[in-house]
């Protein structure tokens, strides 16, 4: 059995014993948390061996021009999305250990020659200290909640248009102007490209949270969640996008993150009608725009294609899904978890063997991080200057080798210019790193034991490998089609790197 709060509690525990290299300013500082939990149910009792295999923390995002083509560059270094990096880099070690004969407390042999499956009794759920950005954060505010930005109008023709032809409500451009300190590569140009800030719902505390106990719960579980009071306003804001303001519930917390271009645009009507919701949307960007989908849309996209991505694939039988989705103390609303996560993939069918709709339990813990944007506003003080997001990010995963990666930039934190194309200077999460650790795992395969998919081919590129997974390439392919038809195609020309 465990518990919301267990995992929570869990999660910071593992952030607080971190060295201090990458964490905010006490009292001047926020950022995010996200981690990835192995559940190991131990034969024949009801005991659950909880451990933190991979954890994040961060909220920036690097914007398209400051892509490489070389892999090199940490494209997305929210925390949800540091965290499931991280935990490819474990995956890969337990497969490693796995194909040189080793103990692996994850992997076991499978029925196909070369795949391997999870060991009996073992799952993995998702923890993330804030609702995550874009669908999952376009939430009801409770009469109790401050609002997250002044109120607007109508938007008038004037005003200034993003990407995709919606108009940016001034409001947004006055919070960003704020001075948010960034973390640089030492010695950057000024004149070069900043990450962007992840600026979701303001971390005003949720009504009422409620701690969920599960053990590693079925789906048929999630009905039996408890609802916070925002729930209860739910047949006032069915239209949202459609209708105005709801007398009862007359704001939403909103998302930072853009709608895709081709698809609904966010009305921007004051209150309720401001955002489009059920959409595809990219991270923000302050003065250029980013490629990186929502951490909504990811979680999406990990509950039908699993978390281990194209490369894991060509080695596991079945996709590897989280069981359950955690979030800490923040505004949540469970009904709009669900259709973030869950409503917008649920009627696709026709996936290859080894995929399915797979929805996570998703449950809210009581306790909130202490880094949160909320609690580094309790505890700033007169002299320590303007509140603003940590400009690094923290992966931490359970590797024998260097298990802790700082980064700013999508750059190695602390790197000095002349560093940067050297291998010094890269994220061990970057492209270019998860790909040479695939490349050793395969290395390390006996070439009798190697997957069908790995046999006899021409393979160089990391395009190449992708694309070689073919049963994964097929699921994206049905789910790309069915649900998200509008997601952004990779530009090949970044993928071609060795």
């Amino acid at each position: 059995m465990w518990t919301a709060d267990e995992i929570a509690k869990l999660c910071y525990g593992r952030f607080d014993e971190l060295p201090r290299r990458g964490k905010p300013e006490p009292g001047r500082e926020w950022t995010l948390l996200a981690a990835v939990v192995k559940l190991t149910q131990r034969d024949n009792t009801q005991e659950v061996e909880k451990e933190v295999v991979s954890l994040g923390t961060g909220t920036k995002c690097i914007g398209r021009t400051s892509m490489s083509s070389n892999g090199d560059v940490l494209n997305d270094s929210h925390a949800e999305v540091i965290a499931r990096r991280g935990c490819v880099r474990y995956l890969m070690q337990q497969l490693c250990r796995a194909v040189c004969g080793q103990d692996s407390s994850v992997f076991c042999p499978a029925d196909e020659q070369g795949k391997w499956r999870l060991q009996p009794g073992v799952s993995f759920l998702f923890f993330t200290s804030h609702t995550p950005c874009g669908d999952a954060s376009i939430i009801p505010m409770t009469d109790s909640q401050s609002q997250p930005c002044p109120p607007v109008g109508c938007a008038k023709p004037s005003e200034e248009t993003d990407g995709g032809g919606s108009l940016k409500r001034k409001a947004e451009g006055q919070n960003e102007g704020r001075n948010i300190k960034t973390l640089r590569v030492e010695d950057q140009e000024t004149g070069e490209r900043k990450p962007e800030s992840r600026r979701d719902t303001k971390q005003s505390e949720s009504s009422t949270s409620n701690t969920t106990e599960s053990e590693a719960p079925p789906q048929s579980d999630a009905e039996t969640v408890s609802q916070t009071s925002t729930e209860q306003r739910e047949p006032e804001i069915k239209a949202w996008g459609n209708s105005g303001l709801s007398p009862r519930a007359p704001d939403i917390h909103r998302t930072g993150a853009k709608c895709v271009l081709g698809g609904p645009a966010d009305p921007l009507q004051p209150g309720m009608g401001y955002h489009s919701t059920g959409v595809l949307r990219v991270k923000p960007g302050r003065g250029e725009p980013t490629l990186s989908l929502s951490c909504s849309d990811k979680l999406a996209r990990w509950a039908v294609l699993g978390f281990q991505g194209a490369l894991l694939s060509h080695y596991l039988q079945e996709a590897l899904y989280f069981g359950a989705v955690v979030v800490g103390k923040c505004p949540y609303s469970h009904t709009v978890m669900q259709r973030a996560l869950v409503t917008r993939c649920s009627h696709v069918s026709g996936l290859p063997t080894g995929f399915s709709v797979s929805p996570p339990v998703l449950l809210q813990s009581s306790l909130e991080f202490p880094c949160s944007q909320a609690q580094t506003e309790l505890q700033h003080q007169a002299g320590q200057g303007r509140i603003s997001p940590c400009g690094a990010a923290i992966s931490w995963c359970n590797v024998a080798k260097q298990p802790l990666d700082v980064t700013a930039n999508g750059y190695k934190h602390g790197v000095t210019k002349k560093a940067l194309g050297t291998a010094k200077a890269r994220s061990l999460l970057c492209k270019l790193e998860l790909f040479h650790s695939f490349l050793s795992l395969v290395s390390a395969t006996d070439q009798a034991l190697l997957p069908d998919s790995l046999r006899g081919k021409e393979l160089q590129s990391y395009w190449d490998y992708k694309e070689a997974s073919r049963t994964y390439q097929r699921a994206w392919q049905q789910l790309r089609e069915q649900a998200f038809p509008l997601w952004p195609i990779s530009d090949r020309d970044l993928l071609l790197f060795r």
